[in-house]
């Protein structure tokens, strides 16, 4: 073949290679962030006690790899689990930021923790504590509670604009105290000072008793209907579990044994299985 040609042949074939590489880095790389499958990389928990896991290995201090949302043990299909079967790429990429006797007013620094996690995917369950309280007087006003929610979701929206997050309902402790008020196991451990605005004299009926039972109810309606029409007005990004885990019809089985109050992992994986059916993944 002439000198000529074989220099001709030889511009075309890096023209060519050339070409390919430009079409290559013209194409969209899917970054780690946002993920290959639309489901998310990062994930982060916001909460108190009952989404660390407290209580729910066998000791009375937090658990978090039985968290319902965060969760890498094999006893509770957590939302971090599920998402791991279908998207590898979440793996060791999720951050607990729940804290035992948290209330609302704490949220605000938890959303800053999964802001620096740069978690795109965020579960949020508070309230219990804001009702839980020494007397049924001191509870958060509902006002305040809603402000402090909404704090919160502002630095998940400022912070990570793009991130889904799920505000799940604050279970129906009031339930507790039906299913367990008979129960000596149960109000022998109450009485020793276990949510006190609901359960102390835990085996009263007298009117007062009665009275301050209603009233504690009636504050955590107060607050899941705060934080639904909190997860309404920050916008789309966000889903309500729409009451689901509120309206669960727990047992007390599915509380620990020790102090007959937060979830065991029979309650975890149920408050896992509740949830997760209102996130809106698909899987």
């Amino acid at each position: 073949m002439p000198r000529r040609w074989v220099a001709a042949v030889a511009c075309l074939l890096a023209l060519a290679a050339l070409a390919c590489e430009e079409g290559d880095s013209a194409s969209p790389r899917p970054t780690r962030e946002s993920g290959q499958s639309g489901l998310p990389t990062t994930m982060a928990a916001l909460g108190d006690s009952i989404t660390s896991g407290f209580g729910s290995c066998l000791v009375l201090t937090s658990c978090q790899r039985n968290s319902w949302s965060t969760g890498d043990g094999i006893r509770v299909e957590s939302h971090y689990r599920r998402l791991l079967e279908a998207n590898p790429d979440i793996r060791g990429r999720a951050h607990n930021h729940a804290v035992p006797g948290a209330r609302a007013e704490a949220l605000a620094g938890q959303a800053q923790a999964a802001v620096r996690d740069r978690a795109d995917y965020v579960t949020v369950l508070i309230g219990a504590n804001d009702a839980c309280r020494d007397d049924i007087d001191t509870m958060t006003p509902v006002a305040t509670f809603r402000t402090q929610v909404d704090r919160g979701l502002r630095v998940l929206r400022k912070g990570r604009p793009k991130a889904r997050v799920l505000v799940v309902s604050i279970p129906d402790l009031y339930r507790l105290w039906e299913v367990g008020h008979t129960d000596s196991r149960a109000t022998r451990i109450w009485r020793a000072g276990i949510c006190p605005s609901l359960l102390a004299n835990p085996t009263s009926t007298a009117p007062a008793d009665r009275a301050r039972r209603a009233r504690f109810r009636d504050r955590i309606d107060d607050y899941n209907a705060q934080l639904k029409a909190a997860c309404r007005a920050y916008g789309t990004r966000c889903r309500h579990d729409g009451g689901a885990v509120h309206r669960v019809r727990f047992t007390l089985d599915e509380v620990n044994g020790l102090d007959w109050f937060h979830p065991n992992v029979a309650g975890q994986n149920r408050l896992a299985d509740v949830s997760f059916a209102t996130a809106g993944w698909r899987l």
